[in-house]
């Protein structure tokens, strides 16, 4: 390639020579070359689609000078005829040349290519140009896709660093302004200024799939050579001097030569740009200020990380996107053998574990390694796991980046324990050398296992890898004497893996046995050996989904698990029945601020069971108060319905200034996901019985019963992502004195010009209504909220501030209109349209019919503020059946708002991204 580049216009002008070798068997009739830049093109490619998927607003809202793409001017073939190229709305990301006669096995073309490649800013996945000038490329330029099984691999870019290049030997020319400097991990062969403002680099390197590229005004790399390889890297701390890194990063780099094998090529780049894009979860989220860690160690956790990614990125010649669990298992595999050779003792939370503070938390005493398998186990957990062996591009977000990552590192580490004799070691390094030759897949390496191992570990392969089977154990039938333990063991789900047998005796192991239990009755005998504990998988060697039931105490008196309290969250502990306890402050208008304490079970892992009792007391009103839930999840794993819950939940405040309510609602949900994790689909069953008893209240006088109890049959159908919102829901109740029928659909989109437009159709009718009061009617600008689902500040007033809280609810009016409430039947749609970043224009029209009364036609306008979508929003009406609002008297009252004191529903905004 010979590239000039452009820093003004942020392109690349490239003239490419492709000299194409089939090596294979099979005659092609056309060759496919991966054009990743184009991926960057406009808000409709499967990138777009990705980046949509995953709430992520910034590509859709950027500027068009900010995307990429490739602009094809000439292609020929050796003799410089044209050559028809395709590239489809579809498939942006890569052409398909069409060759004017068949090329033999063993022949050879060449392709002659100018293009220029239009670079995108950094901000969509911290590769392409910066605001200084400069530029982080990656698969920034055409080259032949991966040959494999007769065909070639089309792939499209999903930002997922897994494109799939056949092996190449380069030769680049770069002219660059004589003020910018170059980096790559290309071998440099000339540096000429050609004149006065540019600067000639000449770079090779031979047999690679791809290679780096970082154009800077002030160059930030810094080399660091050992003799067997140079590494540059501009990872960023400003804290250590060249000297302690160098010692980090030869430190790092002797471990991975030593551990996996001789890197094959003289050069490598860790840049931070690639850290950006993978960096250590957890130690990413911790400004600098309150680090943990000691700056040296959070230097070498991130070099480590990310120069082993691209130590085998580079190295291997896998399909990185197919087969990626043979790199991320090797990569964190690695990265927990160095940890536990020189940094044995480190913790999870480093120095914070050594604050009398958290003693008593177990995310302060968990090792850097044991983070790992709680990371996989909070998707397992929540049911959200997928297989190892499963194609990158299908992941959900979480597992892409961290879960799966964590869990394939976990389940090599389980492996070489089991097998022991150092036999998963060698076995990585025989495959690595094995890539330096040849193209691989992941059954190469599976291969090499399977011939080093003295055992059968095909269970590896089929449960570990490629399902998302899981493994749990526990003791059954314990009796001990004073020198042996004989127990037989119960295998939960079904699936055959070796699981350790540990004795402990004062949380010192005294024996390990790792037993194979193929048979249902097998009954192990031990040496006890003095130990006062037997333990399933104490070192955690075995992804095991519930550690809770590993314990069997042999004192003749004890509790397997004791009671102990933690303030507010802690990760869960298998060897104590956590309680945890944290203050709470909940505020109605007729109870006033109102304190309380919180008792719960639910540390950061899911589980089964969950209680949260929290009692308070109402200063205002001088009572106790408070709530309490208590709810059984089954999960379902491989069925379209994943998850069943059973609830029964308890609150007791003031709904009056006089009267207090006590509301019980016994439920059960359904939810049901696609077979493909990634799709946003949900849907939803719920079933549930609300039983309301009212004290009587001098300032109710509504002719409502006090006490009531409604049936409630709840379904909605949900599909969501950034584009996109459609969501459909249909509701039925029955009590004694009405029965009624409702149905809503919500659409969201967000248009390319930016503007987004919101709307709401709502429809329900009374099958029955003998109630002589409009408690149970439709409200046409709030609800009564008689199943007491919102959290309504003062839900019994018709006027003041607290009367004007809104809630998207029924009719979804924002004016305050007569009639308010229909006892029949009520028609409404809600629209509104994004003017300027949060601020909207609203319109509502309905119909609604009351009984022995005409229909009412109802309508109104007015400007929203969408400062942060159900949490914090403001209406302010304009014009409405009661005419021009604005210019009324007393307008402030007229205002409408929502303020929600959920964290729950702010951290969602933030969440939905992963999962």
């Amino acid at each position: 390639m010979e590239v000039a580049v452009n820093v003004e216009l942020k392109t690349l002008n490239v003239k490419q020579d492709i000299i194409f070798h089939n090596t294979s068997n099979d005659s092609l009739d056309s060759i496919v070359l991966n054009d990743w830049n184009n991926a960057f093109a406009d808000k409709n490619t499967p990138l777009a689609k990705r980046f949509s998927d995953e709430f992520y607003r910034g590509f859709h809202l950027a500027k068009a000078a900010d995307r990429g793409n490739t602009t094809i001017l000439n292609l020929t073939d050796t003799d410089f005829t044209a050559l028809e190229w395709e590239r489809t709305d579809k498939n942006p990301d890569y052409i398909i040349v069409r060759l004017n006669q068949k090329l033999a096995p063993n022949e050879k073309i060449n392709l002659h290519l100018t293009y220029i490649s239009k670079i995108p800013n950094e901000k969509f996945t911290h590769y392409g140009f910066d605001q200084k000038g400069g530029m982080a490329l990656k698969n920034w330029f055409l080259t032949p896709a991966r040959f494999e099984n007769h065909s070639f691999i089309k792939y499209n870019n999903f930002n997922l660093d897994d494109i799939a290049n056949g092996t190449s030997d380069y030769e680049v020319e770069i002219k660059v302004p004589n003020q910018y400097t170059i980096a790559t991990d290309l071998n440099s062969v000339s540096k000429n200024v050609s004149n006065s403002d540019f600067t000639i680099y000449s770079f090779i390197g031979n047999n690679r799939s791809d290679f780096g590229l970082y154009i800077e005004k002030q160059n930030n790399f810094r080399s660091y050579n050992n003799g067997r390889l140079e590494v540059l890297t501009d990872l960023k701390n400003k804290k250590l001097d060249e000297f302690q890194k160098a010692i980090i990063i030869n430190r790092v780099t002797s471990f991975a030569e030593n551990f996996i094998g001789q890197y094959p090529y003289e050069k490598i780049t860790v840049s931070q740009a690639d850290y950006d894009r993978n960096p250590f979860y957890g130690l990413n989220q911790l400004p600098s200020f309150i680090s943990p860690f000691p700056d040296d160690f959070m230097f070498e956790i991130t070099f480590l990380k990310t120069f082993l990614s691209n130590y085998l990125k580079t190295s291997l010649k896998l399909d990185p996107r197919k087969d990626n669990w043979v790199y991320d298992g090797i990569q964190i595999y690695v990265m927990m053998k160095y940890m536990e050779e020189n940094h044995l003792d480190k913790k999870m939370l480093g120095r914070l574990s050594d604050m009398k503070l958290f003693k008593s938390y177990n995310i302060t005493n968990l090792t850097f390694n044991e983070q790992y398998s709680y990371y996989y186990m909070l998707m397992a957990r929540k049911n959200l796991d997928q297989p190892l062996g499963d194609p990158k591009n299908t992941l959900i977000k979480f597992n892409e980046q961290i879960a799966s990552k964590y869990r394939a590192g976990l389940s090599l580490s389980y492996l070489d324990d089991y097998l022991n004799q150092n036999i998963v070691p060698e076995s990585i390094q025989q495959f690595y050398n094995l890539n330096k030759n040849a193209q691989t897949n992941r059954y190469d390496f599976e291969k090499i296992l399977i011939q080093n191992s003295p055992k059968n570990i095909d269970w590896f392969f089929k449960t570990i890898i490629d399902s998302r089977d899981i493994i749990d154990y526990k003791f059954t039938h314990v009796s001990r004497t004073a020198d042996s333990i004989k127990f037989s063991i119960k295998n939960k789900t079904g699936i055959y893996a070796p699981i350790p047998i540990y004795g402990v005796k004062k949380n010192n192991v005294v024996f390990k046995e790792w037993i194979e239990p193929k048979n249902l009755d097998s009954v192990y005998e031990f040496s006890r050996k003095k130990a006062d504990k037997i333990v399933i998988n104490y070192d955690n060697e075995v992804p095991e989904f519930n550690q809770r039931n590993n314990w069997k105490s042999l004192k003749h008196v004890s509790l397997n698990r004791p009671i102990k309290f933690n303030f507010a969250k802690d990760l869960e502990d298998p060897y104590y029945n956590q309680i945890l306890y944290l203050p709470t402050i909940y505020y109605n208008y007729y109870d006033g601020i109102t304190p309380g304490i919180r008792f719960s079970n639910k540390t950061i892992l899911d589980k089964p069971f969950i209680f949260d009792v929290n009692p308070a007391y109402s200063i205002k009103a001088g009572t106790l108060s408070g709530s309490s839930a208590f709810s059984w999840s089954e999960y379902y794993r491989n069925s379209l319905l994943y998850n069943v819950r059973y609830s029964i939940s308890q609150n007791y405040f003031h709904y009056a200034p006089d009267a207090t309510y006590l509301r019980l609602n016994p439920m059960v949900q359904f939810r049901i996901r696609e077979r493909d994790f990634r799709d946003n689909k949900k849907q939803l069953i719920l079933l549930r019985q609300v039983i309301v008893n009212r004290e009587a209240s001098d300032f109710i006088t509504d002719n409502s019963k006090p006490n009531y109890s409604v049936f409630d049959l709840r379904y909605s159908n949900t599909k969501t992502e950034l584009i996109n919102h459609f969501n459909v829901m249909g509701d039925l109740q029955f009590s004694s004195g009405f029965s009624k029928v409702s149905g809503e659909i919500e659409y969201r989109h967000l248009f390319e010009n930016n503007r987004k437009l919101n709307l709401r159709f709502f429809a329900g009718t009374f099958i029955k209504n003998t109630t002589n009061s409009d408690y149970f009617s439709f409200g046409l600008d709030r609800p009564t909220d008689y199943l007491y689902d919102y959290n309504l500040f003062g839900r019994s007033e018709s006027s003041g501030f607290f009367s004007q809280q809104y809630v998207i609810a029924e009719g979804g009016f924002k004016s305050q209109l007569k009639p308010a409430f229909a006892n029949q039947w009520m028609t409404t749609l809600n629209a509104s349209y994004a003017v300027w970043n949060w601020i909207e224009l609203y319109g509502d029209i309905g119909f609604l019919k009351r009984k022995h009364q005409n229909e009412f036609f109802a309508y109104d306008t007015g400007v929203r503020l969408n400062l942060v979508p159900d949490y914090f929003e403001l209406y302010f009406p304009v014009y409405s059946n009661n005419g021009w609002e604005i210019s009324q008297p007393k307008y402030n009252e007229k205002v409408r708002f929502i303020i929600t004191f959920s964290p729950k529903t702010l951290v969602t905004l933030f969440t939905r991204k992963w999962f």
